[in-house]
């Protein structure tokens, strides 16, 4: 599987490394009321999607960036990549 980096261009996935859905951008905010509930479903809940899923992966073998890999997880087509830093400036505007 190829991994098209928005800098460095195609790569090789054995670079990098998976580390779980891309939601976890948005942490819970730990002064909220019901933090501990919050982070308890941030930490331990998970879907397990067949088809379009958004996913972090970390370039550690590479420029170590963090990355958010939209996959299909059925046939591994990647659809789409973005640094995640980017990600998740475009969502704290729109909060």
């Amino acid at each position: 599987m190829i991994i098209n980096h928005p800098i460095l261009g195609p790569r090789d996935f054995q670079e990098f490394t998976y580390l779980g859905d891309a939601s976890l951008i948005d942490r819970p905010d730990w002064q909220a009321d019901n933090a501990a509930d919050q982070f308890h479903d941030y930490l331990y809940l998970r879907d397990n999607p067949a088809g379009e899923h958004r996913e972090l992966w970390f370039h550690e073998q590479g420029d170590r960036s963090w990355l958010v890999v939209t996959r299909n997880t059925v046939t591994h087509e990647i659809l789409n990549v973005e640094l995640a830093r980017d990600v998740a400036r475009a969502r704290g505007r729109s909060k």
